[in-house]
């Protein structure tokens, strides 16, 4: 596979088949992390850029976004591909990595609100608001950018053509609502009757609920920052929320079974997942998002002084899903029609 940029290596990830209950249930799980920045963002921060508002006055200009992390290192590869100049405006809750991945690629970082890891979204908005202007730049606002959404109908695509008409549930994480969204409205024009769940931390406020600190990053809507408008609550069938002990237990489980790598909210998501699983009647197809890599993550929550720390407790997720996980082959059984299982 020969490309001419580095663009044109985003999408068309492999989907990995998680083995549960003797084959009766299939989980996929789309490995968004093999998208170039390691994130399912890279998707949508290309829509948001073929969609600014180029003007013949205008050819160029810069670019700014609140980001805490995925969405600011995508923007700022794909500025030094296009040759933008973007500043992101990033909080202590992005991890260190994510900060220098921007500065790698020749962006600029501005750090907002308090060192003490928390989320500062409404400070950071404000803050990209004010550097537009002074700057005369474009935001990108990714939590009120349909383009946003709109990045991910490729995703959907490919969904369809690995899976065709044969998932039964749509679960994911959900923090700006683009890949929910996007995804879960392309898919219901071809399967209508589609399960779609979205899997906010504990303390998030997108489907109600008092807010609180949670640690998984890059989802969700803390307490005094707006949900923005690419959240589509019509194509969303219920709203979960999981807590940090539970989402980064399963990473860890990923990590030491099956050799895979995820960040915290594709922890909750999955979690959320087996949930669904283990109520799932046979024949069901569960699809979740990895949306980025837990190469991210190596000194958060993979480090067991960080966890101890911040009072995480890991649980046994085998013993947690003894029926599902405990039951599983060795090796995912070929994919079967819904006809064909069960039997």
């Amino acid at each position: 596979m020969i490309v001419d940029s580095i663009l044109e290596t985003i999408g068309r990830t492999p989907l990995l088949q998680l083995p549960l209950r003797g084959g009766e249930v299939q989980l996929f799980i789309k490995l968004e992390m093999f998208n170039p920045t390691g994130s399912m963002k890279d998707r949508m921060a290309l829509s948001m850029v073929d969609n600014l508002p180029i003007t013949q006055d205008k050819p160029t200009m810069g670019i700014v976004e609140s980001s805490s992390g995925n969405t600011a290192s995508a923007l700022a590869m794909i500025s030094a591909v296009r040759r933008l100049d973007f500043t992101a405006l990033m909080d202590s809750h992005a991890s260190l990595d994510k900060i220098l991945t921007v500065r790698a690629f020749g962006s600029s970082v501005q750090i907002v609100g308090n060192d003490d890891g928390a989320l500062a979204t409404d400070q950071r908005d404000e803050q990209a608001r004010r550097v537009a202007v002074e700057e005369d730049a474009y935001w990108t606002e990714q939590h009120n950018n349909p383009a946003n959404a709109d990045g991910y109908r490729g995703l959907a695509a490919e969904l369809l053509e690995d899976l065709g008409p044969t998932i039964t549930h749509f679960v994911s994480a959900i923090g700006t609502g683009g890949s929910l969204c996007g995804t879960a409205r392309q898919l219901r024009l071809h399967i209508p009757g589609v399960q779609v769940i979205g899997v906010e931390p504990a303390g998030s406020i997108i489907f109600g609920g008092h807010g609180g600190q949670y640690l998984q990053s890059g989802t969700g809507t803390p307490e005094g920052a707006n949900v923005g408008i690419v959240i589509d609550y019509d194509v969303i069938d219920r709203g979960r929320k999981i807590a940090d002990d539970k989402a980064f237990s399963i990473c860890h489980y990923l990590a030491q079974r099956h050799g895979l790598l995820v960040g915290g909210s594709t922890g909750g998501a999955i979690y959320e997942a087996l949930g669904v699983a283990r109520e799932a009647p046979v024949g069901s197809c569960i699809v979740t998002l990895a949306c980025d890599s837990g190469t991210k993550y190596l000194d958060t929550i993979f480090n067991q002084d960080w966890l101890s720390s911040h009072n995480i407790h890991l649980i046994n997720i085998e013993a947690q899903f003894a029926d599902l996980l405990g039951k599983a082959p060795a090796v995912p059984q070929p994919l079967l029609a819904p006809d064909q299982l069960g039997r």
